[in-house]
């Protein structure tokens, strides 16, 4: 039995782990090593481990931190959830940040620790279920939109260029500006092009479409790049984690400016859509960097705005 091809009873009960990413001030994670005898021997994971029975998720992960690590959690906030097929068992990871916690982290158990930024994490060190974390960490949890426009809202580390009006020169030769000024301030740059019109044009990675994503049968652009989607309802959101996107923008939650009469998800609708999916979704529509921890509640790995971002400098 392969990962490809996995045991349907082993997919109907998987086995729940609770995962806790633990940040310092300088924004680096936590992880630590597993001990050479059990599975995966040798490499580093995130800390935290399965719930057993009779035990909620927050008293799970509480517990197996304060065994792990001798800290007691305050608080924390969902990450996203990861489904992995293993040759013997499918676990589901539950991946919460956690926000607040009293104590100082140390192996109780002897395991090796150590503090990682994000972007220097090697996936090829952790066991596979671990590598949709590192992506999702690597993440800002706010997206910028911009029809062009150079302003950068504070704090901004990722920026799609979405002009539909523009004819595909114009459109290319803005891109290399955005692209050159996106460098010059650490910003990554997706383009909201079709692939085939971009494919010379310099990027971090790719925006599709709701309607380009429904008609791909395979992730394009290169694997390096950052690659994610618009969504608008549960299908397409299963389609771009089907295609093993980065990430996923949902719209819209609330009424927009561009659109005062168009029916909206509300909170409500966005988190049940949202539990329905492994992969960090977005919340778009109405929305300012004020309305974070709003969205945060709900199963947001982040919001995306447009007009809302220019007046947070």
């Amino acid at each position: 039995m392969s990962a490809s091809t996995p045991n349907t009873a082993v997919e109907r009960q998987p086995l729940l782990v609770m995962v806790g990413i633990i940040r310092d001030a300088s924004g680096r994670v936590l992880i630590s090593q597993r001990p050479p005898q059990v599975d995966h021997g040798g490499l580093w994971e995130f800390p935290g481990g399965k719930v057993e029975f009779g035990e909620s998720p927050e008293t799970a992960l509480a517990r197996e931190l304060a065994e792990e690590l001798g800290i007691q959690v305050i608080s924390s906030q969902p990450l996203r959830r990861v489904r992995h097929v293993y040759s013997t068992r499918t676990v589901l990871l539950d991946v919460r940040r956690i926000t607040a916690y009293s104590g100082i982290p140390h192996g109780r158990e002897g395991q090796p620790l150590d503090w990682v930024l994000p972007d220097d994490l090697n996936s090829k060190v952790f066991p596979a279920a671990n590598r949709p974390i590192i992506a999702a960490l690597r993440l800002p949890q706010l997206l910028q939109i911009t029809d062009g426009n150079l302003t950068l809202a504070r704090e901004i580390q990722l920026l799609q260029f979405r002009a539909h009006d523009l004819a595909d020169t114009e459109y290319n030769q803005l891109a290399h500006q955005l692209f050159t000024h996106c460098e010059q301030h650490g910003v990554r740059l997706l383009l909201n092009r079709a692939p085939d019109c971009v494919a010379e044009v310099p990027r971090h990675g790719l925006h599709l479409t709701s309607h380009r994503l429904m008609k791909l049968t395979e992730r394009p652009g290169a694997a390096t790049e950052l690659i994610g989607a618009s969504c608008h309802n549960a299908a397409q959101l299963a389609r771009a984690e089907q295609l093993e996107l980065d990430y996923a923008l949902l719209s819209p939650v609330q009424s927009t400016a561009s659109h005062p009469d168009a029916a909206t998800l509300g909170w409500a609708r966005f988190a049940e859509l949202v539990t329905a999916v492994t992969l960090p979704v977005y919340a778009l529509g109405g929305l300012t960097p004020a309305d974070l921890p709003t969205a945060l509640a709900h199963g947001a790995h982040g919001i995306a705005g447009i007009r809302g971002f220019y007046g947070a400098q």
